[in-house]
């Protein structure tokens, strides 16, 4: 139940606040988090120069250090000597949640792992932003965050993340975003539904719902698309693609043999029918046999 008011929010001593801030439009910040901002001791900045300018928007002046993705481990050894000492910290990056493929996730763990204080400032996030626009994940959902910068290995991630059937979340740089959907046409096919989020909550704020084949010609309707801050959310397809369908029709012929043969002789069975490696169908053979001993 809501409470029906709450006194201003105080940063207690010795406790790390890991703070949520605008993605764009500086009117989503909420009361709490201005309350913590302007009370802690310091913050940890993924960039100060974008922290001062908003503290300076709201007429605060904490100081700030940075806390970023190059010096992570040597900042949160600084985070963790401070609050030791008694202060109160909080951690932002340049827009939304940290440590959400964002910096942070370091820090929070070492701070955890110290037995001190870690208190979620909840606010704005694009994944969530993203997904409360989509009509695509009210049944769960898939986060891959940032995939790998070459094809190759962002096709496999992308297999991985479609076997499950749920719709697939991403963030994408606009340096890549058309590689990215090329490689998402790849895997879950051009009649996936798609949802493009772009620059949320910001002035060019524009959204694309429809099928991943038409995404290239929402792109070269508009050279300005190619700009920005990019949210895809893919569902794939119930039927598996030609890229996935080996490796789910491997999964499931090992099930069917193994309810007649041993996991040596199933898996030996298995990689020559279906050509893929032994070994690691064995390990899932012995992976579904103790499932099923548990179970």
């Amino acid at each position: 139940m809501l409470a029906s008011h709450h006194p201003p929010a105080v940063a207690e001593k010795g406790t790390l606040y890991v703070v949520a801030t605008p993605l764009g439009n500086l009117r989503d910040i909420t009361q709490r988090a201005l309350d913590i901002l302007g009370s802690a001791d310091a913050i940890a900045a993924e960039d100060t120069r974008n922290t001062r300018h908003l503290l300076a928007h709201f007429g605060l002046n904490t100081p700030c250090f940075a806390l970023h993705q190059h010096n992570e481990a040597v900042a949160a050894l600084r985070v963790l000597e401070r609050l030791r000492a008694g202060e109160a910290i909080a951690l932002v990056t340049d827009a939304g949640t940290p440590a959400i493929s964002d910096p942070g996730g370091r820090v929070v763990a070492m701070v955890r792992e110290a037995g001190l204080a870690v208190v979620p400032v909840p606010g704005p996030a694009a994944l969530t932003a993203a997904l409360s626009v989509a009509g695509l994940g009210e049944t769960g959902f898939v986060f891959g965050g940032f995939l790998p910068a070459r094809s190759g290995p962002r096709r496999e991630a992308l297999k991985r993340l479609a076997r499950g059937g749920l719709p697939v979340v991403l963030y994408e740089a606009p340096h890549r975003v058309l590689e990215c959907l090329a490689d998402l046409a790849a895997v879950c096919g051009d009649q996936a539904r798609l949802m493009i989020a772009r620059e949320l909550t910001k002035l060019f704020e524009e959204v694309f719902c429809g099928r991943l084949g038409d995404a290239a010609a929402w792109f070269a309707a508009d050279a300005n698309r190619q700009r920005g801050e990019f949210v895809l959310i893919v569902e794939p397809p119930l039927a598996a693609t030609e890229e996935t369908r080996p490796a789910l029709a491997a999964e499931e012929l090992l099930r069917l043999l193994l309810e007649e043969l041993p996991p040596t002789r199933a898996a030996k069975l298995a990689a020559r029918i279906t050509g893929e490696p032994r070994q690691a169908l064995y390990a899932r053979a012995l992976a579904m046999k103790e499932n099923h001993r548990v179970g």
